[in-house]
């Protein structure tokens, strides 16, 4: 295969998996390997669409992906994803294999499926979005992660969460209704999801498209660490029944703080954005390429 008809493939030379993902892409024809920084790889990607690729592979976390997604959404070029995060729940959410061998065969033979994002305000994301008590978890958390280790100092974040746990005052507006919440954590998914108590996981396989929102609206401490550390994995089916959250699933909402910014937790990484935050589906935003 010609370097031309070689699918352009995307590492990150700084992620922890950029050694196996460099090694496998590399020993397979069928790729172009590109190791580009994080804040070139949405430039990257559009000069290979200018050059006139029609499909793209991505190695890396949500975050990673994410990026590609902002690039490629409501455009017909097909991303392909080598999972290379921790976690890789879009990734999982598709059953996209992680091995590479098996990933790598995906990428260059599965099929495109149209697949939802969402924004906040004029950002795309692939997952989650949360407003409250998770982003000093995630800050505290991405501060000791280089002595610690990820899964260790998310124990100690989520420990020092559980201790001084902050409240924000908030004003939610959905289908015109304004509620009002003194609350730790506010949720944003990309469709509806599945709630195994005590913590928000995985999507619902049979469930709404959509925003799903979910406002903590009476805590307890144990019980809002829980949901703010599932928060970065995923969100929420069924917790309407719960009697400490609001749950919505709508097309868009509105998140006002009576601020001029807000700091907020998207697809795992922490950003400020200017309030109020708008939120919006964005149906079949994407071509991702999953197993046939």
């Amino acid at each position: 295969m010609s370097d031309r008809s070689a699918i352009p493939a995307f590492v990150n030379p700084h992620a922890g998996s950029a050694a196996r993902a460099r090694e496998a892409i590399g020993a397979d024809e069928r790729f172009a390997l590109h190791e580009v920084e994080p804040d070139a790889l949405a430039d990257a990607i559009r000069a290979a669409m200018d050059a006139g690729a029609t499909r793209i592979l991505v190695s890396g976390g949500d975050g990673t992906i994410a990026t590609a997604a902002s690039v490629l959404a409501g455009t017909k070029v097909e991303l392909a994803v080598l999972p290379g995060g921790t976690l890789n729940h879009f990734a999982g959410h598709l059953e996209i294999p992680t091995e590479h061998a098996a990933a790598l065969e995906v990428a260059a033979n599965g099929m495109a499926c149209d697949v939802d994002a969402a924004y906040v305000n004029d950002h795309l994301f692939i997952n989650t979005s949360v407003v409250g008590s998770y982003v000093a978890f995630v800050r505290l958390r991405d501060r000791l992660q280089r002595y610690l280790g990820y899964w260790l100092a998310s124990l100690v974040a989520a420990l020092r969460l559980f201790i001084t746990l902050p409240r924000y005052r908030l004003l939610l507006e959905v289908d015109g209704q304004v509620y009002r919440y003194q609350t730790p954590l506010l949720f944003v998914g990309v469709g509806q999801r599945e709630l195994s108590d005590p913590s928000l996981r995985t999507h619902s396989g049979d469930g709404e498209h959509g925003l799903h929102v979910v406002v903590v609206r009476q805590w307890r401490r144990a019980r809002v660490v829980a949901l703010g550390m599932a928060a970065a994995r995923e969100g929420a089916r069924g917790v309407g029944e719960l009697p400490e959250v609001d749950s919505f699933i709508v097309d868009s909402c509105r998140v006002d703080f009576h601020r001029h910014t807000a700091q907020l937790g998207v697809d795992g990484e922490v950003t400020t954005l200017r309030a109020p935050l708008e939120y919006r589906a964005a149906p079949a935003a994407l071509k991702v390429i999953v197993e046939r």
